[in-house]
Protein backbone atom coordinates (compact mmCIF):
# COMPACT_ATOMS: atom_id res chain seq x y z
CA UNK A 1 0.00 0.00 0.00
CA UNK A 2 1.42 3.14 -1.03
CA UNK A 3 2.37 5.70 1.60
CA UNK A 4 2.59 9.46 1.22
CA UNK A 5 4.83 12.39 3.60
CA UNK A 6 2.78 14.58 5.52
CA UNK A 7 0.48 16.72 3.74
CA UNK A 8 0.71 20.35 2.47
CA UNK A 9 -0.25 21.93 6.03
CA UNK A 10 2.15 19.16 7.68
CA UNK A 11 -1.24 17.86 9.66
CA UNK A 12 0.13 14.30 9.81
CA UNK A 13 2.62 11.71 8.40
CA UNK A 14 1.25 8.15 8.72
CA UNK A 15 5.09 6.85 8.19
CA UNK A 16 5.97 8.74 11.59
CA UNK A 17 5.71 6.64 15.09
CA UNK A 18 2.57 7.57 16.80
CA UNK A 19 1.45 9.83 14.30
CA UNK A 20 -2.18 8.31 13.44
CA UNK A 21 -3.67 7.95 17.05
CA UNK A 22 -3.41 11.30 18.21
CA UNK A 23 -5.19 12.38 14.93
CA UNK A 24 -7.93 9.67 15.09
CA UNK A 25 -8.72 11.00 18.62
CA UNK A 26 -8.69 15.21 18.20
CA UNK A 27 -8.48 16.35 14.45
CA UNK A 28 -12.08 17.28 13.79
CA UNK A 29 -12.25 15.44 10.22
CA UNK A 30 -10.89 12.65 10.90
CA UNK A 31 -12.78 11.99 14.09
CA UNK A 32 -16.15 12.75 12.21
CA UNK A 33 -15.25 10.20 9.48
CA UNK A 34 -14.04 7.42 11.78
CA UNK A 35 -16.57 8.25 14.65
CA UNK A 36 -19.45 8.40 11.84
CA UNK A 37 -18.58 6.36 8.73
CA UNK A 38 -16.10 3.60 10.39
CA UNK A 39 -17.61 3.51 14.28
CA UNK A 40 -14.34 3.67 15.16
CA UNK A 41 -14.13 6.36 18.39
CA UNK A 42 -10.44 6.87 20.19
CA UNK A 43 -11.44 10.16 21.43
CA UNK A 44 -11.66 9.12 25.34
CA UNK A 45 -8.80 6.95 25.88
CA UNK A 46 -9.69 6.67 29.48
CA UNK A 47 -13.54 5.07 28.55
CA UNK A 48 -11.33 2.10 26.51
CA UNK A 49 -11.50 -0.82 28.60
CA UNK A 50 -11.82 -4.42 28.07
CA UNK A 51 -14.00 -6.77 29.98
CA UNK A 52 -12.23 -7.84 33.18
CA UNK A 53 -10.23 -11.13 31.79
CA UNK A 54 -10.63 -10.95 28.42
CA UNK A 55 -7.17 -11.50 27.35
CA UNK A 56 -4.41 -12.91 24.68
CA UNK A 57 -4.52 -16.71 24.93
CA UNK A 58 -0.33 -15.88 24.18
CA UNK A 59 0.10 -14.25 27.01
CA UNK A 60 1.29 -10.72 25.33
CA UNK A 61 -0.45 -7.30 26.08
CA UNK A 62 -3.99 -6.57 24.86
CA UNK A 63 -4.43 -2.74 25.00
CA UNK A 64 -7.33 -1.29 24.16
CA UNK A 65 -7.29 2.02 21.75
CA UNK A 66 -10.60 3.08 20.51
CA UNK A 67 -14.08 1.16 20.60
CA UNK A 68 -16.87 0.79 18.74
CA UNK A 69 -20.91 2.39 19.43
CA UNK A 70 -21.67 -1.28 20.34
CA UNK A 71 -18.68 -1.02 22.68
CA UNK A 72 -16.59 -3.39 20.73
CA UNK A 73 -13.39 -3.05 21.40
CA UNK A 74 -10.20 -2.01 18.98
CA UNK A 75 -6.88 -3.64 20.30
CA UNK A 76 -3.19 -3.06 19.97
CA UNK A 77 -1.32 -6.51 20.60
CA UNK A 78 2.11 -7.00 22.67
CA UNK A 79 4.31 -3.86 23.13
CA UNK A 80 5.48 -1.24 21.15
CA UNK A 81 3.52 1.19 18.97
CA UNK A 82 1.30 2.30 16.36
CA UNK A 83 3.08 -0.39 14.14
CA UNK A 84 1.46 -3.47 16.31
CA UNK A 85 -1.14 -6.06 15.23
CA UNK A 86 -4.48 -4.69 15.53
CA UNK A 87 -7.66 -7.41 16.83
CA UNK A 88 -10.81 -6.58 17.26
CA UNK A 89 -13.14 -7.73 20.17
CA UNK A 90 -16.60 -8.45 19.89
CA UNK A 91 -19.04 -8.12 22.52
CA UNK A 92 -20.80 -10.55 20.63
CA UNK A 93 -17.76 -13.38 22.39
CA UNK A 94 -15.93 -13.08 18.38
CA UNK A 95 -12.25 -11.62 18.07
CA UNK A 96 -10.38 -11.43 15.45
CA UNK A 97 -7.01 -9.82 13.30
CA UNK A 98 -7.78 -6.54 11.42
CA UNK A 99 -4.38 -5.30 10.31
CA UNK A 100 -0.27 -5.60 10.91
CA UNK A 101 -0.47 -1.81 12.28
CA UNK A 102 -2.54 1.33 12.56
CA UNK A 103 -1.73 2.34 9.21
CA UNK A 104 -3.20 -0.37 7.68
CA UNK A 105 -6.23 -0.14 9.90
CA UNK A 106 -7.02 3.24 8.74
CA UNK A 107 -5.99 2.42 5.57
CA UNK A 108 -8.95 0.07 5.32
CA UNK A 109 -11.39 2.26 7.36
CA UNK A 110 -11.34 4.79 4.91
CA UNK A 111 -12.03 2.42 1.69
CA UNK A 112 -14.56 -0.11 2.93
CA UNK A 113 -15.92 1.01 6.43
CA UNK A 114 -18.49 -1.60 6.22
CA UNK A 115 -15.41 -4.35 6.55
CA UNK A 116 -18.02 -5.79 9.09
CA UNK A 117 -20.72 -6.90 7.03
CA UNK A 118 -17.82 -8.64 4.51
CA UNK A 119 -17.96 -12.18 5.96
CA UNK A 120 -19.80 -14.49 3.70
CA UNK A 121 -21.01 -12.09 1.03
CA UNK A 122 -20.45 -12.06 -2.65
CA UNK A 123 -18.65 -9.15 -4.48
CA UNK A 124 -22.46 -8.12 -5.78
CA UNK A 125 -24.07 -8.20 -1.80
CA UNK A 126 -20.50 -5.51 -0.95
CA UNK A 127 -21.44 -3.53 -3.85
CA UNK A 128 -24.84 -3.01 -2.21
CA UNK A 129 -23.75 -2.53 1.44
CA UNK A 130 -21.55 0.15 -0.13
CA UNK A 131 -24.55 1.53 -1.65
CA UNK A 132 -26.58 1.38 1.86
CA UNK A 133 -23.75 3.65 3.43
CA UNK A 134 -23.41 6.09 0.49
CA UNK A 135 -27.09 6.16 0.69
CA UNK A 136 -26.54 6.72 4.97
CA UNK A 137 -23.69 9.12 4.06
CA UNK A 138 -24.15 10.82 0.21
CA UNK A 139 -20.31 12.85 1.23
CA UNK A 140 -18.83 9.71 2.03
CA UNK A 141 -16.48 10.09 -0.39
CA UNK A 142 -15.67 13.57 0.50
CA UNK A 143 -15.62 12.92 3.96
CA UNK A 144 -12.88 9.86 3.45
CA UNK A 145 -10.93 12.65 1.47
CA UNK A 146 -11.04 15.17 3.44
CA UNK A 147 -9.83 12.74 6.34
CA UNK A 148 -7.55 10.61 4.22
CA UNK A 149 -5.75 14.28 3.44
CA UNK A 150 -5.66 15.02 7.30
CA UNK A 151 -4.09 11.61 8.08
CA UNK A 152 -1.18 12.55 5.50
CA UNK A 153 -2.31 10.57 3.19
CA UNK A 154 -2.95 10.85 -0.61
CA UNK A 155 -6.56 9.88 -1.11
CA UNK A 156 -5.89 8.65 -4.92
CA UNK A 157 -2.93 6.35 -3.31
CA UNK A 158 -5.10 4.26 -0.80
CA UNK A 159 -5.78 0.83 -1.82
CA UNK A 160 -9.44 -0.13 -3.74
CA UNK A 161 -12.46 -1.53 -1.40
CA UNK A 162 -11.70 -4.63 -2.86
CA UNK A 163 -7.94 -4.98 -2.21
CA UNK A 164 -8.42 -4.00 1.28
CA UNK A 165 -11.34 -6.69 2.09
CA UNK A 166 -9.10 -9.33 0.41
CA UNK A 167 -6.15 -8.67 2.55
CA UNK A 168 -8.73 -8.67 5.61
CA UNK A 169 -9.89 -12.28 4.56
CA UNK A 170 -5.75 -12.93 3.96
CA UNK A 171 -4.63 -12.23 7.08
CA UNK A 172 -7.92 -14.00 9.63
CA UNK A 173 -6.61 -17.14 8.03
CA UNK A 174 -2.87 -16.31 8.43
CA UNK A 175 -0.33 -17.25 11.25
CA UNK A 176 -0.42 -13.91 13.33
CA UNK A 177 -4.06 -14.43 13.43
CA UNK A 178 -3.84 -17.64 15.33
CA UNK A 179 -0.73 -16.10 17.78
CA UNK A 180 -3.51 -13.40 18.38
CA UNK A 181 -6.03 -15.69 19.41
CA UNK A 182 -8.62 -13.97 22.41
CA UNK A 183 -9.90 -15.70 25.29
CA UNK A 184 -13.16 -14.16 27.20
CA UNK A 185 -13.66 -14.12 30.92
CA UNK A 186 -14.37 -17.18 31.42
CA UNK A 187 -11.13 -18.55 29.95
CA UNK A 188 -12.36 -20.08 26.65
CA UNK A 189 -11.28 -18.71 23.61
CA UNK A 190 -13.68 -16.54 21.53
CA UNK A 191 -14.93 -17.24 18.26
CA UNK A 192 -13.19 -16.04 15.34
CA UNK A 193 -14.55 -13.06 13.54
CA UNK A 194 -13.98 -14.24 10.33
CA UNK A 195 -14.57 -18.41 11.22
CA UNK A 196 -15.05 -20.98 9.10
CA UNK A 197 -18.18 -20.31 6.13
CA UNK A 198 -18.15 -16.79 7.21
CA UNK A 199 -14.64 -14.98 4.92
Amino acid sequence: MSRSTANADGIGDPDRPGALLPLLAGHEEVVSFFARAADLDATSPADHELEHGVRLASGAKLEQFARASTGDAFCFVGEGGEERPVVYVSLDGEAGLLALGLPELVRLCLVAPWWREAPGRTAGQLRAVADEYREDLPDLDERRDRAARALGLDPGALPSGTAALARLAELSRGPVAKACRVLGYEGEPLDPLFGAGRT
